[in-house]
């Protein structure tokens, strides 16, 4: 595990989170963060999917306006992750994302999965950016993004109990992405998180199995 800086193409630089696996890598995952920063749950996601044989990295979205943010899941926390948040473009959003691609690529096929709105980010990506598949955990912010529709397969996990993205916003996004591959969980906003309320462990590991699934067949 190691700590990169990147650079972006509007010349921000940013840090990023990175696990190499044992062996020869099957591919790389970028993992896009909450609005909570790369905190210790991002970093032990990155090293689950480097577990499975990818070059997993996490870029810090949020080090173009502040280096080293970490929040918690609080109403503090969630106050402050908004306000950065609502300081990214679409533009920035890429910008970063592509700097991370770049720094994995070496490893082959790319792969994206992100939380929240790291969902969204990776939504934007699959729109965008040069990735092979992505997959979208509770994307509360993709129906900002329609009729935009990905150019590679994508896989959306959403909880049937989520107080954050009505039911209607899964609908749009499933009308929009008629060959996506959609999963609903019984749980809430968050559950892959075990540093949230609404972690649902059961849901967690099927949502990450489902996802391994897809990356062994669309990255390697």
């Amino acid at each position: 595990m190691s700590t990169l800086q990147l650079r972006a193409s509007d010349g921000k630089t940013l840090s990023a989170y990175v696990v190499k696996p044992e062996g020869t890598p099957r591919g790389a995952v970028v993992v896009v963060q909450e609005i909570f920063g790369v905190n210790s749950h991002v970093r032990r996601v990155v090293e689950q999917y480097a577990a499975e044989g990818y070059v997993a990295i996490a870029p810090a979205m949020f080090d173009r306006f502040q280096k080293g943010i970490e929040l918690g899941y609080d109403a503090k926390g969630v106050e402050q992750g908004v306000a950065f948040m609502m300081r990214t473009t679409n533009a920035s959003t890429l910008a970063d994302l592509d700097a991370a691609i770049a720094a994995v690529s070496h490893a082959g096929r790319v792969g994206m999965v992100g939380y929240c709105w790291g969902g969204r980010s990776t939504y934007l990506a699959a729109c965008h950016a040069n990735i092979a598949a992505g997959v979208a955990y509770y994307g509360g912010g993709i129906p900002q993004l329609l009729p935009d529709t990905p150019r590679i397969p994508m896989m959306f996990h959403f909880g049937e109990r989520d107080s954050h993205i009505p039911p209607g916003d899964v609908d749009l996004v499933r009308k929009a992405n008629p060959q996506g591959i959609f999963h609903l969980y019984p749980a809430g906003h968050g559950f892959n998180c075990s540093e949230r309320q609404d972690f649902d462990q059961v849901s967690a590991q099927l949502a990450f199995e489902r996802t391994i699934g897809f990356f062994r067949k669309h990255v390697g």
